[in-house]
């Protein structure tokens, strides 16, 4: 038997309805949203002594069990379909009398003005609103009026929806226009089998009069079983709030039927200041074998770890799951400024979510574990937060690494998830600091104070190189001409880029007679450097705040052939750039001649390189090669990044071998040069995987 409609205007025809309800005869027909789940809405703002009207009835149980709960009696039903009103005035006369059922076209009702306390719409909107042809918006616009006219000021007018976005979005501009109140409730699931997988949510608009002038629309969310509605700002605000919770439904019930075959991501906000306080990455492992308890876990990230390439990429993430030995992992971030309890708070916070991404066959018996590195969450402190006009805004942190180290960071909060500078501290910063001191770049703002002296900042370990790819930045330095690569020997350097400073800090450090070149475009990177970071300006250390192309073009129109290393580690500030590090101009021909004119003919420029874009990439390897007569390539290993080292003159070529040896006389000459060494950082092991492309 075909009910359903050739065409989706057909939900509007009273043909359609008529032949639709004689087909199917006595059998309820519930679009969606049982009883049960609409009960707790209903009940806040149905009153038992309210004049109800239900618009668009069909045969739904709804009015007669709200009818029988007690929950309201004055009932009236209408329906354009004839059949419909007969059958129901013929289910419902008898033991039912103070509720009615009439035939009656909804968008011309015969009510008087204000005649009704809760107009209640179940589908209907839907049904009618099926597209946003003129016609379409005339008919919904003629629907609302009316439902207004017969509403009393302070009445409800109730919809349950499925909330697709242009039926919310007409709704909502429409009745915060006319200055109602609107509240969107997202109707708690039952858990049983549903006929729809979207999650159903009633609008409740409430009438107001209309004050004349900029009166400030109310409108507002209550997500599933939470009492307190959150305000937002806007239409388009409320309906990407319930696109979010769609989305969501829509995910749990694809992880609750099959395995997911690519990792799949998401966001728990916190309900107060809906911030993001969790990110769950769920990964499944098809060639783990199925055993009695390793269906299902939960794996807490520790604070400030997300980073590690372990947990902060897919293939780390991958390999997380299979050497757990689960089927289904997932792993869960902490956001930094979020404060949690301790595991025990976690897990209980956590555990009615993360059932819902439970995989397809879990026991019901089955106990989910909770999983993290020594059972801890981490330690993470903010230090600073500010905003800088070139890099957006910006955190920097301490946070626990693994074992007894602390580590101080810079994140840029555009793209929260990649570590733009690190260091080791000596010792943790004594507790969180709010203060800035100021390098004279700017201002200082009224809010800020110097550190208290009481409060020393913590000291930074200079010997330590966080980064892998500045230790290969500073190996690459044995490609430098001459037979003894020696710190003793003058060098001249010109670093771009300068973050928190640590390798150009190692650089001038570990190589007395280097004289340091600095360009950093953003001011505010330099104060950074300088208050959290333990850089400083010297004799042999000079910042300039200048754009790098500019600052390179000038210097090879004026003092050419000047540099023995150029280093670039400049990140761009255009996230939709398949290359995050350069910036784009940084690496076309015309540029990349001007950077080849400033070296010296014995010279190494060395290029940070991180390109997700695999054609992009080849592009800037084709471009170094027409420039560069001689290009090594070496890979980080877990990471994107890669170092290129080109140079102007084949002449200096080595292989591997030689640059083996080259690199060992290096390391023993900087760790004899009275400084501390970090013994895990061996120069030949930066070198061992370059290749010559």
């Amino acid at each position: 038997m075909e009910l359903l409609p050739r065409s989706p205007a057909e939900f509007g025809s009273a043909r359609y309805w008529e032949r639709f309800f004689r087909q199917r005869g006595q059998r309820p027909f519930e679009w969606y949203g049982a009883f049960p789940e609409l009960c707790p809405v209903l009940h806040k703002y149905v009153r038992p002594r309210d004049k109800v009207l239900v618009v668009g009835c069909g045969n739904s149980e709804l009015s007669e069990q709200m009818y029988d709960t007690g929950m309201c009696e004055d009932i009236i039903n209408i329906d354009i379909s004839d059949a419909v009103i007969r059958q129901m005035q013929e289910r419902s006369g008898s033991k039912r009398p103070k509720m009615s059922y009439l035939l009656m076209d909804m968008l011309q009702m015969d009510f008087p003005d204000a005649h009704f306390q809760v107009v209640l719409d179940k589908g209907t909107l839907d049904a009618i609103l099926t597209d946003e042809e003129e016609a379409t918006i005339a008919k919904v616009d003629k629907m609302f009026a009316e439902i207004s006219r017969v509403l009393q000021v302070g009445g409800r007018y109730l919809t349950v929806s499925l909330a697709q976005a242009h039926v919310l979005k007409k709704a909502v501009e429409y009745f915060s226009r006319e200055g109602w109140v609107v509240r969107v409730h997202q109707v708690a699931s039952s858990g049983d089998k549903q006929q729809f997988v979207l999650p159903v949510f009633v609008y409740v608009m409430t009438k107001f009069r209309k004050i004349p002038g900029s009166a400030p629309q109310i409108l507002e969310i209550c997500p599933e079983e939470q009492d307190k509605p959150m305000r937002v700002e806007s239409a388009e605000q409320l309906v990407a709030a319930v696109k979010d919770r769609q989305h969501y439904a829509l995910l749990c019930s694809q992880l609750s039927k099959t395995p997911c075959g690519e990792q799949v991501s998401l966001d728990l906000c916190n309900k107060e200041s809906g911030q993001p306080r969790y990110t769950l990455h769920v990964v499944d492992s098809p060639s783990v074998k199925p055993s009695r308890d390793n269906h299902f876990a939960i794996f807490i990230i520790p604070q400030g770890r997300e980073t590690e390439w372990l947990f902060g990429t897919e293939e780390g993430r991958r390999q997380l799951a299979a050497s757990a030995g689960f089927r289904r992992l997932v792993t869960v971030a902490l956001h930094r400024e979020q404060h949690y309890e301790g595991m025990a708070g976690i897990q209980a916070e956590l555990s009615g979510k993360v059932m819902e991404l439970a995989p397809p066959g879990l026991p019901a018996w089955q106990k989910v574990p909770f999983l993290s590195v020594g059972g801890d969450i981490g330690v993470r402190t903010v230090q600073h937060r500010d905003t800088s006009p070139l890099s957006g805004e910006y955190v920097v942190e301490d946070v626990k690494g693994d074992g007894t180290f602390y580590f101080r960071r810079l994140i840029f909060l555009r793209n929260r998830n990649v570590v733009q500078s690190e260091a080791r501290l000596l010792a943790p910063a004594p507790l969180p600091a709010s203060a800035s001191c100021h390098s004279g770049q700017r201002k200082r703002r009224k809010d800020k104070k110097k550190p208290s002296p009481a409060e020393p900042p913590a000291a930074i370990d200079k010997s330590y190189l966080c980064c892998e790819h500045h230790k290969a930045m500073v190996a690459g330095l044995c490609l430098l001409g001459g037979p003894d690569p020696l710190p003793g020997t003058p060098l001249a350097v010109l670093v771009v880029g300068l973050g928190g400073g640590s390798l150009p800090l190692f650089v001038h450090d570990y190589f007395s007679q280097a004289q340091v070149a600095v360009v950093e475009i953003d001011p505010s990177m330099l104060e950074v450097a300088t208050c959290w970071f333990g850089f400083s300006q010297g004799d042999r250390m000079q910042v300039h705040i200048s754009d790098g192309l500019d600052y390179v073009a000038k210097l090879a129109a004026e003092a050419p052939a000047q540099y023995d290393a150029i280093m670039f580690d400049v990140d761009s500030k255009d996230l939709t750039v398949g290359m995050s590090c350069p910036p784009p101009a940084f690496v076309e021909k015309g540029f990349l001649q001007k950077v080849k004119t400033i070296l010296k003919p014995e010279g190494v420029f060395v290029l940070n390189l991180v390109c997700r874009d695999t054609r992009l990439k080849e592009s800037v390897l084709a471009t170094l090669r027409e420039v560069f007569l001689l290009l090594y390539t070496r890979r980080i290993e877990g990471e994107v990044n890669e170092i290129l080292f080109c140079q102007p003159n084949p002449a200096g070529r080595w292989d591997p071998t030689e640059l083996g040896a080259r690199a060992q006389a290096l390391e023993g000459a900087l760790r004899q040069s009275g400084r501390p060494w970090d013994s895990s950082y061996v120069l030949a092991d930066m070198l061992q995987a370059v290749r010559i492309l």
